[in-house]
């Protein structure tokens, strides 16, 4: 199990780390009120170039989806890990905010199976997915590296940066 979705960074401010996520994320910040319940604000799903203007049709993706993980190598993780990875902030890499529509298209699915609907963020897709399999030291399975080396042919601009996460 992946418990997501816990106190966020600041333990204090009665937002979690989805709420976290998506006022971090926001181009126009909402109100924030009591138990961070949110109102007003602008934000911009890349996956399908949507501008997005209520929080609460906002999904917080985990960009390499837990089941996924949990297949390239989260199943040997204690609980501690499983629960980082599933709240990860510290790196911009690992939990996105999109659409709803667009998060539930994608589901489980790797590169292999589902790329975003807007095509111009697809080198960034790619060099993300690389980045947080790397970050948290994930395998890749034979499809979805060709997948990827497929998609790295047509960005040969895009860098993969990351850190190793802790």
């Amino acid at each position: 199990m992946y418990r997501h979705w816990n106190r966020g960074l600041n333990t204090t401010d009665g937002c979690d780390t989805r709420r976290e996520v998506i006022l971090a994320e926001a181009l126009q910040a909402p109100q924030v009120a009591a138990g961070c319940k949110l109102s007003g604000g602008v934000w911009l799903s890349p996956y399908d170039d949507v501008t997005m203007t209520d929080a609460a049709g906002i999904d917080v993706d985990h960009f390499v989806p837990l089941a996924e993980v949990h297949d390239s190598g989260g199943f040997a993780w204690d609980a501690s890990r499983r629960e980082a990875y599933a709240n990860d902030q510290a790196s911009p890499d690992t939990l996105i905010a999109v659409t709803a529509k667009s998060n539930r298209s994608k589901a489980d699915k790797d590169p292999a199976q589902w790329l975003p609907p807007a095509a111009g963020y697809h080198c960034e897709y790619a060099a993300t997915w690389v980045a947080t399999k790397l970050r948290w030291e994930l395998a890749a399975d034979e499809t979805e590296r060709q997948a990827l080396l497929g998609l790295a042919e047509d960005c040969p601009d895009t860098t993969v940066v990351y850190e190793p996460a802790t």
